[in-house]
């Protein structure tokens, strides 16, 4: 039971952190409101452009407290009293935010989804001073947990079955970094912790065995081994290499365990490896142990592990069945950010939405415009096959052929034959209220364990996973060949619907070519094909949304 004024719930709710937000965001809330578009309605994405290096997926995480922090946002009385006395803001700004409440509707992947590159998964609706402010927030709540998450099972896929143990509080980013590292690694397959208030908090089977100090505050390692063993005889993991691991580790180790067994028939030898030459040792202990009578027994392994670490030492035939993993873990320290990002994809003008379209100086950093829905396909098998990008208000693709092109290759097409079909993002959230049954953290744990069991085996590779494709809805486009002027205005007779004559296409074309600052050609050139140019990421609403380029205004 949540007792009152309790601030341990305060901060696991997401509560009170209204101030949680970059400057910039009040400073454009403030001239959201003092020129009346505040209420504007807007659409934004969001959404990562990269997966970590030689990941195939990542594991999509963070979303629960994400909501919760959302349905929960107000500006306390101290908080406003900041923004008025320290950071000089009117007072009418100050009354607007004393009963600001963001009335949203969020439409999200299930927390635990298996997700990819330049898909949405989440797109947040409302007014435009809302669905602004809570950007710096969503950015911060889903970005680190994913990336946990995704290394968590990276690590747990080189493991191969075998327990992973979740040990990284004391190298994590502060004690909120050690809370949500916890959660999102066991979200990705992790077994356990060493964080004993997430145990409390969410949950989760917390373990530890011991450290160097323990062994070295007593008169002997074998004394220290017998005190453990007596007083935590149920779960008594002894760590041997203090001194010498072969010499005076592990045969004092099977002495306490011999003892042990005198009482208990049945004690499960179990010891710790922290240093050395893990797959050497591991080997030599096993001996050891099974040696003594001990058939089955623990070897855990540590010191500063990853998961190429690991799928080394499983390749090396290790004796190690169970792993304990920290710094690498916690801090995804190869890729320590995942850059997650929340773009506007539409605004609301007289009724209707109209597309966005950031033009980036960066080609890779332009957007896909307008409202969007990621469907995912399946196979007949339950494998999971492309996802495709449709308009939101559109039709759901059906069962049987689904086509694609490739978001940045508009002239490649997909072609897959769908058994089943899902739609990625549902509606979490309505009008600032949290809607539907909230999952509890082991069902969001089994959602991503069955979504990464159903992945392709070469997509869940350590080094050059395959891709899994991430295409757009197919219309009346196709690989164009000619002069760019001529391919120009074929790009848009495809959408004839959208123009009363191909003249009309014709001058859209030109004056996109005009604008663009990045329709350039590919580079060489292939024999026998001296015109092929490749589509401009300029016409990525033409192909996809069916809208030609001036009602994707730049923002």
């Amino acid at each position: 039971m949540r007792k009152e004024n309790d601030p341990l719930q305060t901060w696991i709710n997401r509560e009170g952190m209204a101030l949680v937000t970059d400057f910039y965001q009040l400073t454009m809330v403030t001239g959201y409101f003092k020129t009346g578009i505040h209420e504007k309605r807007v659409a934004f994405e969001y959404f990562f452009r990269d997966l970590p290096p030689h990941s195939g997926f990542a594991v999509f995480a963070g979303l629960e407290q994400m909501l919760d922090g959302v349905a929960a946002l107000r500006f306390s009385g101290s908080d406003l009293a900041y923004l008025q006395d320290t950071l000089g803001f009117d007072r009418d700004v100050i009354e607007f935010l004393a009963d600001f409440r963001p009335k949203l509707d969020i439409w999200a992947a299930p927390e635990g989804s298996v997700v990819f590159p330049h898909e949405p998964l989440a797109r947040v609706e409302g007014p435009l001073a809302a669905a602004q402010f809570v950007e710096t927030f969503i950015l911060n709540a889903l970005n680190y947990p994913t990336l946990i998450a995704t290394k968590a099972a990276r690590m747990c896929l080189a493991a191969e079955g075998d327990p992973v143990m979740e040990f990284g509080l004391r190298r994590a980013q502060g004690p909120d970094g050690g809370l949500g590292g916890a959660r999102a690694a066991y979200i990705g397959g992790c077994a356990a912790t060493s964080n004993v208030l997430a145990g409390r908090v969410f949950a989760i089977p917390v373990r530890g065995t011991m450290a160097h100090s323990w062994v070295m505050s007593h008169a002997s390692e074998l004394e220290s081994f017998r005190a453990y063993a007596e007083i935590f005889p149920n779960a008594a993991v002894l760590l041997v290499d203090t001194y010498d691991t072969m010499k005076s580790g592990v045969p004092n180790a099977i002495k306490v365990f011999k003892e042990m067994r005198k009482k208990n028939p049945n004690v499960r030898a179990a010891v710790r490896l922290d240093s050395g030459d893990l797959a050497r040792l591991s080997k030599d202990a096993y001996r050891a142990l099974t040696a003594a009578g001990f058939s089955d027994p623990q070897i855990v392994g540590s010191n500063d592990l990853d998961e190429d670490l690991i799928a080394d030492l499983k390749r090396q035939d290790a004796k190690i069945n169970s792993w304990g993993v920290g710094t690498h873990l916690i801090t995804s320290r190869d890729y320590p950010a995942l850059g997650g990002v929340y773009k506007v994809v539409a605004v609301e003008e007289d009724g209707t939405w109209a597309p966005r379209l950031k033009v980036a100086g960066n080609p890779e950093k332009t957007t896909d415009p307008d409202r969007k829905q990621a469907y995912r396909l399946f196979n007949a098998a339950g494998n999971p096959l492309a996802d495709v990008l449709y308009p939101a208000d559109s039709p759901a693709p059906r069962q049987g052929p689904v086509t694609g092109v490739d978001r940045k290759r508009f002239y490649e097409e997909y072609s897959f034959d769908a058994a089943r079909v899902e739609p990625l993002l549902i509606k979490v959230m309505e009008k600032g209220k949290l809607k539907g049954q909230r999952p509890g953290l082991e069902q969001i744990r089994e959602r991503a364990q069955a979504g990464i069991n159903l992945l392709r085996e070469e997509m869940k590779r350590l080094r050059n996973p395959d891709v899994y494709p991430v295409i757009l809805l197919k219309l009346r486009s196709g690989f164009l060949r000619g002069a760019p002027g001529a391919r120009l205005k074929r790009c848009f007779r495809f959408n004839h619907a959208r123009f009363r004559n191909k003249t009309d296409a014709g001058k859209v074309a030109k004056e996109i070519m005009g604008r663009s600052k990045i329709f350039t050609p590919p580079g060489p050139q292939r024999a026998g094909d001296p015109e092929r140019w490749r589509m401009p990421l300029d016409f990525r609403t033409a192909v996809f949304a069916g809208r030609p380029f001036y009602h994707a205004a730049p923002v």
